[in-house]
């Protein structure tokens, strides 16, 4: 008889464990959907702190966006320099509208120039 009784205890446990089950996983969905909105919440306030920022340079009836310039760097160190644009990790950009040049410092020890 004993075989019995542990069979017995054995499907009441059963019927407890999913009796709980439906209601834990309410909470545990619950949860989910909190941290989901908080996420959301979260990126959503960093799109709307990010600014769009835009110098354009205006001389001598020429203009030149930082944007433009920044290009041209970047083709100068890819293909004259044969250098990857991931190894650039700062670029200085000196400004000389009375020469119509640009001057450049990547990486604080590679120089060089565009034409504005």
């Amino acid at each position: 008889m004993a075989p019995k009784k542990a069979a017995a205890k054995t499907v009441a446990e059963k019927k407890e464990s999913a009796v709980k089950t439906p209601a834990v996983e309410k909470e545990t969905a619950k949860a989910v959907e909190t941290k989901a909105a908080k996420t959301v919440e979260k990126k959503t306030a960093a799109k709307k702190a990010a600014v769009k920022e835009q110098i354009v340079l205006q001389f001598a009836g020429k203009e030149i966006e930082t944007a433009e310039m920044m290009k041209q760097v970047k083709d100068y160190w890819t293909k004259g320099l044969k250098n990857k644009v991931g190894d650039m990790k700062s670029v200085t950009l000196y400004l000389k509208p009375e020469e119509s040049k640009v001057y450049f410092v990547v990486n604080g020890d590679v120089t060089g120039s565009i034409d504005l």
